[in-house]
């Protein structure tokens, strides 16, 4: 933030109360997983079960606690129920998340 700008303490409490609820998602291991997998695209929760290793009902219970909290949103085609990371703030978290703790780092060349 610029130095210039100061923020009013009602909108800071709200922007806190929301990066706190954030981060309370995320600090979940199987919601994490799911969203890190999301990151990548859309997915059918069949998918979703394979790749992360989550077993219903556990993988529908999460899934419903990331769609309650507006960080995915679905869609369905058919039978199949297809999910998709809704929320820009819990993708660029996300994005950080990969970062610090996914990527791999490259060796320095001496």
């Amino acid at each position: 933030m610029p130095a210039d700008t100061v923020m009013d303490l009602g909108s800071l409490r709200s922007s806190a109360d929301a990066a706190c609820r954030l981060m309370k998602v995320l600090s979940n291991p199987d919601r994490l997983l799911l969203l890190c997998q999301l990151a990548q695209g859309e997915m059918r929760v069949g998918e979703l079960e394979e790749l992360v290793g989550v077993m219903q009902p556990t993988l529908s219970q999460q899934l419903g606690v990331l769609r309650d909290e507006g960080l995915v949103s679905t869609r369905r085609d058919g039978k199949s129920i297809y999910y998709q990371i809704d929320s820009p703030q819990a993708l660029s978290v996300l994005g950080v998340l990969y970062d610090q703790f996914c990527s791999v780092p490259t060796k320095k060349k001496r």
